[in-house]
């Protein structure tokens, strides 16, 4: 995702944030009780089952994602109207079955998903309904039987309501934004809860299929490969299938008047676009370089990892492009550089997705880098060259945070985009290039399909590199003036 300014937070947010330390101890606590069996003083074993936390343990978002449960499929069936003609408000009507396929993590009797500004009217757990509560974003269910350690269960929610266009931390729309003549859905960082139940972490990655019912003519884009559309009384049902295992955050269902258009890449890569007909080529003519891209990238990370690859580009605006998995999502425009940005994040982001949200630099310091080296290889500015502007340059706006823990307001500022890249072209010079992309190849190999982190990314350039780092990565890393030496 390019860079985006930083506004006030939602009021929701505002006080998960304000509450972070608490919450996150509560949610350790809760874990921990949903782990086994709880101690009693005087060491008798208390109740054998739990409640699953109601959040993942991240101190940045602590009611994102969920305890207890490992999400191993989504199918979503939604149905979808988008609103009528101006002057009527942007609000679309959506309803929904999400069929959630799990398994238990440790021996609960409660399991929460999360949903926001929509209305659960039915919860069924392998096959009887069962008894939950909605509020403050969560959906809390109460299973019975209750389910033990490693228990698959089939959980099958019914839901519905009124979308419009809600905004994350920052104030800037995401989730299912509602647009006049469909949606744009980008749900970083935990914007999926607006328009599904979902455990809404990237420690919770699963495969997804769809089935998106929407009014005639209207065309439904989700990830993964399209495996056809039916219409019936005025209304078309698209299939798609996403086998990948992916992050809730990267999964998407925009909904437009857009034209397909596909094709197989140099290196056998489905390709599938989404264009809406109202944007001129000169506004995706630089898709046509994704072949190029693919190969370029391949050579620098190892093979491209999804079953497709795409774009969405869209006759609204976010005012920010997302790299949805196998299908970039780009406002208005794709540029260039966005592009090339968008594409590299599949691998770096994607493939391995942030184990904490405070790990955000390994998303989008590898993505600005690779624009970086991408615009070298086609003739541009040097990757050395833009590390050099940047170090020489008396601007402090790169040098203000610390990458490794950016706080929840500085996920998407340019500290961590320009740093990020500057950090990774430092160790490059520091460990030679064929250890540096030896570095980057075995990155993806070993933590791809999951999640990993900063600490993670240090060990490992140290194990290939044979090197102490520690002093590189501390200056770099953790602390916020400009490195000045390494």
């Amino acid at each position: 995702m390019p860079a985006r300014p930083s506004h006030r937070p939602s009021p929701r947010i505002a006080r998960s944030i304000a509450l972070g330390s608490l919450a996150t101890g509560l949610i350790v606590a809760s874990l921990a009780g949903a782990a086994g069996a709880n101690a009693a003083p005087g060491g008798t074993p208390g109740p054998r089952y739990a409640p699953g936390s109601e959040g993942a343990g991240d101190p940045y978002f602590p009611f994102a994602g969920n305890g207890g449960i490992d999400v191993q499929h989504y199918a979503l069936d939604l149905d979808y109207t988008p609103p009528p003609p101006a002057p009527a408000p942007l609000e679309g009507q959506l309803t929904g079955v999400a069929t959630i396929d799990l398994v238990a993590t440790a021996d609960i009797d409660r399991f929460n998903l999360d949903l926001r500004g929509l209305t659960a009217s039915s919860v069924v757990v392998n096959g009887k309904s069962m008894a939950f509560t909605q509020g403050s974003g969560e959906l809390a269910v109460t299973p019975r039987p209750k389910l033990k350690t490693g228990q698959s269960a089939t959980v099958v929610v019914t839901y519905g309501g009124t979308t419009g266009r809600p905004t994350d931390i920052e104030d800037a729309l995401y989730g299912w934004v509602t647009t006049r003549d469909g949606a744009m859905v980008v749900s970083e960082p935990d914007g999926s809860s607006t328009w599904f139940p979902v455990s809404d972490h990237p420690t919770d990655k699963a495969t997804y299929s769809y089935e998106i019912t929407v009014p005639e003519g209207r065309v439904a884009v989700a990830n993964g490969l399209l495996e056809g559309s039916e219409t019936a009384d005025g209304r078309t049902t698209w299939r798609w299938n996403a086998p990948d295992p992916m992050a809730a955050y990267l999964a998407t269902a925009t909904v437009g008047d857009f034209r397909l258009e596909q094709y197989t890449a140099a290196n056998g890569t489905p390709i599938i676009d989404a264009i809406d007909k109202s944007r001129q080529p000169a506004q995706y003519a630089n898709l046509a370089r994704t072949s190029d891209m693919l190969t370029f990238f391949e050579g620098l990370y190892g093979d491209y990892p999804f079953v497709s690859y795409g774009a969405i580009v869209d006759n609204d605006s976010v005012s920010y492009a997302l790299e949805t998995q196998t299908r970039s999502f780009f406002s208005s425009s794709a540029g260039l550089g966005t592009v090339a940005h968008e594409l590299a994040h599949q691998w770096m982001g994607n493939q391995v997705s942030p184990g904490r949200w405070a790990d955000i630099w390994l998303n989008e310091g590898w993505a600005t880098y690779s624009e970086w080296m991408w615009t070298e290889h086609n003739g541009g500015q040097t990757a050395d060259a833009r590390f050099n502007a940047l170090m020489s340059s008396s601007s402090q706006s790169a040098w203000n945070t610390v990458l490794a823990d950016p706080g929840p307001f500085g996920l998407f500022g340019t500290p961590v985009y320009n740093r990020g890249a500057a950090l990774l072209h430092a160790l490059r010079e520091k460990v030679g290039d064929e250890v540096f992309f030896d570095i980057a190849k075995q990155w993806v190999v070993r933590f791809g399909g999951g999640t990993a982190t900063t600490a993670d990314f240090i060990a490992l350039s140290e194990e290939v590199s044979h090197q102490d780092l520690t002093t590189f990565f501390d200056v770099w890393a953790y602390q916020p003036p400009k490195p000045t030496s390494w």
